[in-house]
């Protein structure tokens, strides 16, 4: 897959959904939040997720790290770089949304981005962190790691998600979109990179940057 580096300063199968990403099957007043029997139902469901893309905006207390350890980030595949955010195309997946507060966890299901992904070069080795697959009920993202073209991991748990600052979703005609959501590097990940890049510099918990999920409200066949 082609990889395009991008400087700092405008800085896994399967990122995005992030813990609460919405795709409206059918419109909300049509849904109810329980059923007869008291039962918590969806507000919100698609049960084929298609189109649409979850960017992150990068942190610069990130990519302020990777430049102090000479770490060029990239994008690889259909993975593009606009406005300081990093972009992922949705690829698939399903998701149920429950009233927040009713249900723990409130948004259940996972959101695909095959083909595309996040590349981290230094002095000649080459990282590549692709095919994010996102879990909002677990608060994880995982996907398939390689290193200088070999594979590492498959479905390594990469990235943590923190909804506490997750905004209100919006809608706007076939569209929904939700913000807020950070995105950490993970307990796995942080000693995989340091081990590779020969570091400690790289810690759990350290903020990658905060996602927007736009998606397609019209469920896939």
């Amino acid at each position: 897959m082609p990889t395009t580096t991008f400087t700092s300063s405008s800085a896994k199968r399967r990122i995005a959904g992030l813990a609460g990403i919405v795709m409206l099957a059918v419109p909300l007043a049509a849904c109810g939040s329980s059923s007869p029997s008291g039962a918590p139902q969806p507000i919100a469901r698609v049960d084929s997720l298609t189109g649409n893309t979850t960017a992150i905006a990068l942190d610069k207390g990130f990519t302020d790290a990777l430049t102090s350890l000479s770490v060029a980030p990239g994008v690889v595949g259909t993975a593009k770089l606009e406005s300081g955010s990093v972009v992922f195309p949705i690829t698939g997946g399903s998701v149920r949304v429950f009233k927040k507060g009713e249900v723990v966890p409130y948004v259940i299901g996972e959101i695909q981005h095959e083909g595309s992904g996040l590349s981290l070069t230094a002095d000649g080795t080459v990282v590549k962190l692709t095919n994010f697959n996102v879990d909002p009920g677990a608060q994880r993202v995982y996907g398939d790691v390689t290193v200088n073209g070999k594979v590492a991991a498959t479905s390594a748990y990469l990235f943590t998600l923190d909804g506490a600052t997750l905004k209100p979703l919006t809608t706007s005609g076939n569209t929904a979109t939700l913000t807020g959501t950070k995105v950490e590097i993970s307990p796995v990940a942080a000693p995989l990179l340091d081990t590779t890049f020969g570091t400690t510099a790289v810690k759990p918990g350290l903020l990658v940057g905060i996602a927007t999920i736009t998606v397609n409200t019209t469920p896939g066949k």
